[in-house]
């Protein structure tokens, strides 16, 4: 029987993107994960599962976490959630009846998927004066984007769920580079043509490449920076620190994996007030104590800084954030604005 579970498990991790598309369709691929709420299929982003890895170990592909529980498993166990499996024979049974299934038709080459995101990135250009910059604005977000971390590209494709038409939408693009500056990957936000919203449609994000460990960044590599979930949340508590470099991770799962610069000292964690937010955090300052990098949590009064920002103003962050600096970095960041 153990000998039949491995091999199952590891042929199942040779089709994970396959597995998750049948019994976690609720989820979506962002990157080289597959993001959905949690084992049982529940709309959200708390569960991550690894789409690409090595065939075993502790990042093997069909691996995955449910940030708000701890909870981890194989693929084996999501196809017993899946099927509401009481005994483990009935799980095997259904797994090999999914292998049996004929394959789907094969997918994009590696060294194509791999500089798809540059490609694309490359192919759109500055915000300022596009719809991208009246959607950050009507988030609150004044400041100026270096062309490096946002572009906006006004015909963008869209493949929408369950169907294979393709939508071709405005869209504004974060780069998400790994500590030499590489593109590694790319988030798409799909717009409304003003670019007062974003588009009406189910999936308003869309990623591509290689997140983990990588994100969207803003300002150069210090040793005092800070890192969150979302762009928006980064650039909202970039309009209270304009001064400090900071790190979009674009979700919890990929907040927890951020790999530091090297040269980082002292990490702010912009907070999201939620359950998969909190475990984030909490993960990523185990990790980078034992990197002997300081870790200090910045917490929103509402969910997150974005709705902090709208809702308070800029000048308003900038004090709530003050209280929640170490006194030297107060001084360096925020002076008197935060006073």
């Amino acid at each position: 029987m153990q000998d039949r579970t491995e091999e199952i498990v590891r042929r199942l991790a040779e089709r994970a993107e396959d597995v998750c598309r049948c019994y976690l369709s609720n989820g979506r691929k962002i990157g080289g994960y597959w993001i959905v709420g949690d084992r049982r299929n529940a709309k959200g982003r708390s569960l991550y599962l690894r789409l690409n890895g090595p065939a075993s170990g502790k990042s093997a592909r069909g691996k995955w976490t449910d940030g708000a529980t701890g909870e981890h498993g194989d693929l084996l166990d999501i196809i017993a959630s899946a099927i509401g499996a009481d005994r483990h024979v009935d799980a095997l049974i259904e797994a090999e009846r999914f292998l049996g299934q004929q394959r789907p038709a094969p997918q994009p080459t590696k060294r194509y998927r791999d500089a798809a995101p540059a490609m694309l990135f490359a192919a759109a250009r500055p915000i300022s004066g596009t719809p991208a910059e009246c959607y950050l604005r009507s988030r609150g977000i004044n400041g100026a984007v270096a062309a490096e971390a946002l572009r906006f590209h006004p015909r963008c494709y869209c493949r929408g769920p369950a169907s294979e038409r393709c939508m071709i939408l405005p869209a504004m693009l974060a780069a998400v580079t790994d500590n030499d500056g590489r593109i590694t990957g790319l988030m798409r936000t799909y717009l409304n043509a003003a670019g007062s919203q974003k588009a009406q449609i189910d999936a308003r994000r869309r990623a591509m490449g290689a997140l983990a460990g990588n994100g969207v960044r803003f300002g150069p590599h210090d040793e005092v920076m800070a890192a969150g979930e979302g762009v928006e949340t980064i650039l909202s508590v970039r309009e209270a620190m304009p001064s400090m470099s900071m790190i979009a991770a674009l979700s919890a799962a990929h907040l927890a994996a951020l790999n530091p610069p090297p040269q980082l000292r002292r990490l702010y964690i912009a907070l999201d007030r939620d359950a998969a937010g909190a475990n984030a955090a909490a993960r990523l300052a185990e990790r980078l104590g034992a990197l002997s990098v300081e870790t200090v949590q910045l917490t929103p009064r509402r969910k997150d800084f974005n709705d902090d920002l709208i809702n308070d103003g800029a000048v308003t962050l900038a004090r709530q954030i003050a209280d929640q600096l170490i006194a030297d970095d107060r001084e360096r960041f925020i002076g008197a604005h935060g006073r």
